[in-house]
């Protein structure tokens, strides 16, 4: 993972069950339970507002985090969901599970494309077609990604970019096991068009020899 793994700081919450979460929200907070790591679950809570601008700041639930809770170990966790309000959207629950620098975890990792103006065939009016903006994959807790990074440079209309030509961090894998295409260029419509019309005046100067 790029840098250094942030904290995320929590507050161990008394009491579990629907009324000690309501109670958690109404005192400014975001409920919330870790798991996993072969000890017993935790039940935290979060600042609204600490939580709400992580949130806004993207990639959470693909963050490997140091959790700090007062009178507990520090313990890597990621997030394995957010509960939002139905109707305003935001944050009511969160679920972290721990994990050890060596788990192998999935996750989305968002893809970036660069260099989009040493394409030629975006010079020439391509259009860059995103299929996948997010790839899944398996990695390692201790060195997930940031993003993924596919170098347009060279690349041409008609031209694919599959899962195989970006290179993926060591010990990482894709979770769909083929070589699946994650964007390509395609052709303008205007040209696409004028493509078809071509095609058809053809066809239409064939009929008139054959007639």
């Amino acid at each position: 993972m790029a840098g250094e793994i942030p904290d995320l700081v929590a507050l161990e919450r008394t009491g579990t069950g629907k009324g000690a979460a309501r109670q958690s929200r109404r005192n400014g907070m975001v409920p919330g339970v870790v798991f996993g790591g072969d000890v017993d679950p935790l039940a935290i809570e979060i600042p609204f507002n600490a939580l709400l601008k992580r949130l806004k700041a993207g990639r959470f639930k693909s963050t490997l985090f140091n959790l700090k809770v007062e009178g507990h170990e520090d313990v890597r966790v990621i997030c394995r969901d957010v509960q939002r309000h139905v109707v305003k959207d935001l944050p009511t629950h969160l679920d972290l599970m721990r994990l050890r620098r060596t788990s192998k975890v999935s996750l989305f990792i968002p893809v970036e494309f660069i260099n989009e103006e040493e394409a030629p065939g975006i010079k020439r009016g391509g259009v860059l077609t995103v299929v996948r903006p997010e790839v899944e994959l398996v990695v390692t807790a201790g060195d997930i990604p940031e993003k993924l990074v596919v170098d347009l440079t060279g690349l041409n209309v008609g031209d694919t970019i599959t899962i195989s030509a970006i290179d993926l961090p060591a010990g990482a894998k894709a979770t769909i096991d083929r070589d699946f295409v994650v964007a390509n260029i395609s052709a303008p419509s205007g040209l696409r068009s004028s493509d078809n019309d071509e095609e058809e005046e053809a066809e239409d100067g064939v009929e008139e020899a054959e007639a």
